[in-house]
């Protein structure tokens, strides 16, 4: 254990609650991103907001989030991540369960949002799969998907790469990429919690188990891949890029 004040692995954390809230407010507007185009699209018209913009949107909004909150939580915004960077021991565990509830708290929120606004019309941002792809298929999809996302944030997280304020346009490039090709198949969500609080909201969890396990089983498959190219997790970079660096 390094000395505190370097990593918050002990249980006096004094900016708990505001690592907390910024991982419930980056949630909450990465999936008002992930989930709005769809939405106006249903509500204004079809082709109100183009395809290109729907795919790009959620990926620029993560890039932005990283910059401006990655300093305080780390900004996860992702069940998966959170796990992967605990299995890695860049993260504590105690943490973990605090992070999950704050990152689904903020996809329901923003779901809720939208039910609020726009009514029934919020449906249309929901992830499901593709015509032609059933649940397990969408389920492997996703696993893949998730799999390269985590390797991009853990491989940018790490200490021997860290590449700083890069690091947003890698991950946030890759959200976009990633969903530019393969948003037709399942929805591209690689995230547990923009999948499933929305749904959540609506009543409507269609397939739901495929958003779940997807990216769940994606998490040791990722870390396996950066123990492999990366070495060990647990450097006092890494632990920095996973938990934030406010301490006060």
């Amino acid at each position: 254990m390094t000395a505190r004040g370097d990593e918050i692995l002990d249980g006096a954390d004094p900016v708990w609650w505001r690592r907390a809230f910024g991982e419930l407010f980056g949630t909450f507007l990465l999936v008002l991103a992930s989930v709005g185009p769809g939405v106006v699209n249903q509500r204004i018209g079809e082709e109100a907001v183009s395809r290109t913009a729907t795919v790009l949107a959620p990926g620029l909004m993560l890039a932005s989030i990283i910059l401006f909150m990655g300093a305080i939580s780390g900004a996860h915004l992702n069940p998966s991540v959170t796990i992967a960077f605990a299995l890695r021991r860049d993260f504590p565990w105690r943490r973990v369960p605090g992070y999950l509830a704050a990152q689904f708290a903020g996809a329901v929120a923003a779901g809720g949002l939208l039910a609020g606004l726009l009514g029934g019309h919020g449906t249309a941002g929901l992830t499901v799969p593709g015509p032609g792809i059933g649940t397990s298929l969408a389920l492997v999809w996703e696993l893949i998907l998730t799999v390269g996302l985590l390797s991009a944030i853990l491989g940018t997280a790490s200490g021997a790469q860290n590449v700083g304020p890069l690091a947003a346009i890698a991950v946030g490039g890759y959200l976009a990429l990633a969903g530019l090709w393969a948003s037709p198949l399942t929805g591209a969500s690689m995230n547990i919690a923009r999948s499933l609080g929305p749904a959540l909201v609506y009543g409507q969890p269609r397939a739901w188990w495929a958003y779940l396990l997807g990216p769940l089983l994606a998490v040791p498959v990722a870390v396996v891949v950066a123990q492999l190219l990366r070495g060990s997790g647990g450097s006092r970079t890494s632990r920095r890029a996973a938990q934030g660096t406010v301490r006060h």
